[in-house]
């Protein structure tokens, strides 16, 4: 019995020793008493009650927090919303996984008027890959800018521990590169960034410089109830909000160079009020010959990322099936949900299982920001038509 608690119930006091003394000295001989018997009456009844049997203690592993001896695997980087390959659950031991990052500014078209901005990227995409490793493992990240670029660069991983996560450790100017290595401890999916410091932080991030890193558990996902579940497929949405100056006449401008219109976009920054909010970097991006795939029958994941804004991601047609809305896999994920939230600086999952053939919406929604200003996303879906799930009845006409 624990002194403090038992002081606390009882009043008594407790001697050097240990052996409470006082005036409650009486109970605890009785408590001896029937202890006693109770051993007694337990031995005379063993035969009719089997004793429980003690399950052993289920021997630890330990984590391994070092990366001395570890195996070097390189992971090839792709643009989104494709994923690297990787395994959902790990073999064998943690690895140390090498990714090398190139920053690239560039003149990007950013809808079907033509406006264009110039971007910061990661790989020359928006948003920047995503990497995909395992809890435990060890990401030895090279981080490149090269000499055509003008500005410096860094990069901050939500996912990694200390040194402003990583953001310290790596900012290169124009002909330079880094690389550091960070321990992968905690599951989930995250934003990464770049925050080369000051007013630099919002307008790089807002000029399309982000990506996601998803950091599996070894035995991979579980659903709600801990059981283990795996993915068909994968798709990286990367939500992005620009800011694009227009002229007197409301024009978008067009810049000659990345620093020229670094002024006037600050100032449209100010007003919290983006021009363009796009999936994958364009309005349409993920439409038409962009558009995703998958049949009926197949677990989708959609992994979406806001390093800015907050959003609300909507399957139009399906449901997130199992969701990590605030990008935890040590979390049990939401179950049928109509519409999730990504708070603005993190990443979600969702997983859904497609049972009806068609085309299908993955939308920002609010609707204004899906159709008026470009969040949306397509999935054509092939199989068949299930009538038990939907039917029409009775084909639009006249009004009898």
């Amino acid at each position: 019995m624990n002194v403090k608690w038992s002081n606390h119930f009882f009043g008594s006091s407790t001697s050097k020793s240990g052996l409470r003394t006082g005036r409650y000295s009486w109970y605890l001989a009785l408590m001896a008493l029937v202890l006693i018997a109770g051993i007694a009456c337990s031995s005379d009844s063993a035969g009719s009650t089997p004793a429980a049997t003690e399950e052993p203690a289920a021997t630890a592993v330990p984590r391994v927090t070092s990366p001395d001896g570890l195996e070097r695997v390189t992971q090839t980087v792709v643009l989104p919303p494709m994923m690297p390959v990787h395994e959902q659950v790990a073999t064998g031991a943690p690895k140390i996984v090498e990714v090398r990052l190139e920053i690239e500014e560039k003149l990007i078209e950013i809808a079907p008027d033509g406006t264009k901005m110039w971007a910061m990227t990661f790989n020359g995409s928006v948003p920047g890959p995503m990497i995909v490793v395992h809890q435990d493992d060890f990401v030895e990240l090279t981080l490149v800018n090269p000499a055509t670029n003008t500005l410096q660069h860094n990069i901050d991983l939500h996912a990694a521990t200390g040194a402003l996560g990583g953001g310290d450790l790596t900012l290169v100017n124009p002909g330079e590169e880094v690389t550091f290595r960070f321990q992968a401890t905690k599951t989930g999916v995250f934003v990464y960034h770049c925050a080369p410091g000051g007013i630099m932080i919002p307008l790089h991030v807002v000029s399309g410089m982000n990506g996601a890193i998803m950091v599996l558990p070894r035995a991979g996902l579980s659903d709600a109830q801990g059981q283990p579940v795996k993915y068909d497929k994968a798709y990286y949405i990367g939500e992005q909000d620009f800011y694009v100056p227009t002229d007197e006449n409301g024009a978008y401008k067009e810049y000659a160079t990345v620093g020229e219109g670094i002024g006037d976009t600050l100032e449209v920054m100010k007003t919290l009020t983006p021009s363009h909010i796009v999936f994958n970097g364009a309005v349409g991006a993920l439409t038409g010959d962009g558009a995703l795939s998958a049949n009926v029958g197949d677990n989708v994941l959609f992994i979406h990322s806001q390093a800015n804004r907050d959003t609300r991601p909507h399957l139009i047609g399906g449901h997130g099936d199992l969701v990590w809305e605030r990008g935890s896999f040590d979390d049990a994920p939401q179950t049928n949900l109509e519409t999730w939230f990504i708070a603005g600086g993190s990443a979600g999952a969702a997983m859904y299982e497609f049972k009806q053939p068609g085309l299908y919406a993955y939308v920002n929604h609010n609707l204004i920001e899906a159709i008026l200003k470009g969040a949306a996303a397509h999935i054509n879906v092939e199989g068949e038509w299930n009538n038990d799930l939907m039917e029409q009845i009775k084909a639009p006409g006249p009004i009898n």
